[in-house]
């Protein structure tokens, strides 16, 4: 706070002393959630070229996100992937996810997520209606509300529905979460309102992207319910590599439902088979 003083020899007597403190000492202020936000706006101003200053700057949710996008050249992967992981912060300020995408630090699977955010409206928009009429049908007042959700969601801009994923309701998750942007798909699957009914439906939904599914299949809250593994397992959607791992997660009884499901993957149902075998003949004799 000193360094701003209106005194200069008192700004630049701060400075000089806040020179002289270790990169350890101030990484550890910064990851404070209780950190001054004057603290912050100096690092911003005064600590360029410190990819570990720029990273706990990213990592501190109490981090001004204008903030952020000063140090933006200096992040290292996992500043980035910590801005990901906190889509309504990333969203809050459209500059950080614009100078996010010129990144070269980001990961491959990081650039891509980062480039959806200049994705061509029309082409959102027409996935967004194809999402409206693939819903199951609905009573009368329930269409008309669909329809002008629909409408709305037409006029917005991709960092508005990443804010409306995180921040809305059901029926807005349950249009957002196939979305044609993978960034906002994330902000569904991170909206702090999210149900577990919610997850176990997304878990068994066919016409979600294999994205949504592998996200699911990697979040440990998600996966602490059986009704998720056992639909990511069933659904015909999802990465073989998920189903295949989750397999022995299964009971025998849905086991053995999947072994004689012909709408899974072949390799799926030969290896529950083969695995349903092998739990039988472990049994002891009776």
């Amino acid at each position: 706070m000193l360094t701003m003083d209106s005194d200069p020899a008192v700004a630049q007597r701060a400075k000089s002393c806040l020179l002289t403190q270790s990169l350890e000492s101030l990484q550890a202020a910064l990851a404070r959630p209780d950190a001054d936000l004057k603290l912050f706006e100096y690092c911003a101003d005064e600590m360029s070229g410190r990819p570990e200053v720029a990273d706990r700057m990213a990592a501190n949710a109490a981090c001004p996100a204008e903030f952020v996008t000063r140090v933006s050249a200096d992040l290292t992967s996992v500043g980035i992937q910590a801005l990901l992981d906190n889509l309504d912060r990333l969203s809050s300020y459209p500059a950080l996810g614009i100078a996010l995408a010129y990144s070269e630090a980001a990961t491959p699977e990081q650039k891509e997520l980062l480039a959806e955010i200049e994705t061509n409206a029309a082409l959102e928009e027409k996935v967004i209606e194809e999402a409206v009429a693939a819903a199951q049908p609905a009573a009368e007042p329930e269409v008309k509300k669909r329809q002008s959700l629909l409408q709305r969601m037409a006029t917005m801009n991709i960092v508005q529905r990443i804010q409306l994923a995180v921040k809305g309701g059901r029926e807005e998750r349950m249009l957002l979460i196939r979305d044609p942007n993978k960034i906002v798909q994330r902000g569904v699957l991170q909206s702090p309102r999210l149900t577990d009914l919610e997850i176990e439906n997304f878990a068994a939904m066919t016409n979600v992207s294999q994205e949504v599914l592998r996200i699911i299949s990697k979040n440990r809250n998600f996966m602490k319910s059986y009704v998720v593994i056992k639909n990511l397992t069933k659904n015909p959607k999802s990465p073989l590599d998920v189903s295949l791992h989750l397999l022995p997660h299964l009971t025998p009884a849905d086991l053995k439902q999947l072994a004689a499901n012909k709408n899974v993957p072949e390799t799926l149902r030969s290896t529950a088979l083969k695995l349903q075998r092998q739990r039988n003949s472990a049994r002891p004799p009776s």
